[in-house]
């Protein structure tokens, strides 16, 4: 009889615990999500309605059509857009190229210093951008590259993450077939294209999931390098709705829908291999 008693608390608690968790994670979810859902509702709204106190998600005079509009077809969106995918997808592969080498020498070869050249790449992932962006400012105004997208990439050529990243991936990569390949006749450099990188793609997909959305909504260095509307990213292109007198209120808030969507839609997609990679390089929360 006690026996059975406890195992009705145990039962009765578990799934009342499970409820509690559910609904933690659901308010956890809903205080995310607020701020889209409101960005995404305002940008369907003329001035008036985006701060009345009775909010609601459907606007009572709808300005859909006049909104999206003004941002797609009356200024160089296409442009702010293309730059955006230039200076990300250049970002992407000299990322690769660089990081992938430094961590496989880091996971599989042996040589005098490694310990102390991985602490110091530990140590890297603990600098801010903004410590280094004033050298980095002075540099670029000396050879006069202002203004241009070798000016908007090259602070983020090297990441100290992705090698720690690739580092920690690789190690689980069996030293048997990379033996058995030296034995072969193949190069270090063969054995990263033609064996490592092909089993590292989840760890890959992961890492460009984080390289492109961090560069995609990045506003603070181009506003720092960018001085013409030639070379002005998605995300930059929203400051031209604010001059400190007047904010263009439903034109911002269109701007940054449409910026922000490709971004959710193209995460949405690639979760899995996002997933995956992140699991599969031993990083855990």
């Amino acid at each position: 009889m006690n026996h059975n008693l406890q195992k009705y608390w145990r039962f009765k608690n578990f799934d009342i615990m499970t409820v509690i968790s559910y609904l933690l994670l659901f308010a956890g979810a809903w205080l995310m999500m607020f701020p889209f859902i409101w960005m995404i509702s305002s940008s369907f709204k003329p001035t008036h309605e985006m701060f009345d106190q009775n909010w609601t998600f459907w606007p009572k005079e709808p300005q859909i059509f006049e909104n999206y509009y003004s941002v797609l077809f009356e200024q160089d969106f296409a442009l702010f857009v293309l730059n955006s995918l230039i200076v990300c997808i250049l970002i992407l592969i000299v990322q690769l190229v660089t990081s992938i080498p430094c961590a496989y020498a880091l996971a599989k070869l042996k040589f005098k210093g490694q310990n102390i050249l991985f602490g110091s790449i530990i140590m890297g992932l603990t600098i801010p951008i903004n410590v280094t962006s004033i050298p980095i400012y002075l540099g670029i105004v000396q050879i006069n590259m202002l203004d241009t997208y070798f000016a908007m990439c090259f602070p983020f050529f090297i990441s100290v993450f992705a090698i720690f990243l690739f580092r920690q991936f690789f190690k689980t990569f069996p030293d048997s077939i990379i033996e058995a390949a030296r034995i072969d006749g193949f190069t270090e450099i063969e054995i990263v294209i033609r064996l490592v990188v092909p089993s590292a793609i989840p760890a890959i997909s992961a890492f460009s999931v984080f390289s492109f959305v961090a560069h995609w909504n990045d506003l603070y260095w181009p506003l720092i390098v960018v001085t013409s509307m030639d070379k002005t990213t998605a995300t930059l292109s929203m400051m031209q709705y604010s001059d400190g007198f007047y904010t263009d209120n439903q034109g911002a808030f269109a701007a940054a829908t449409v910026v922000t969507l490709p971004m959710v839609i193209a995460f949405l997609c690639a979760r899995r291999l996002f997933i995956r990679g992140i699991t599969m390089t031993g990083i855990k929360g």
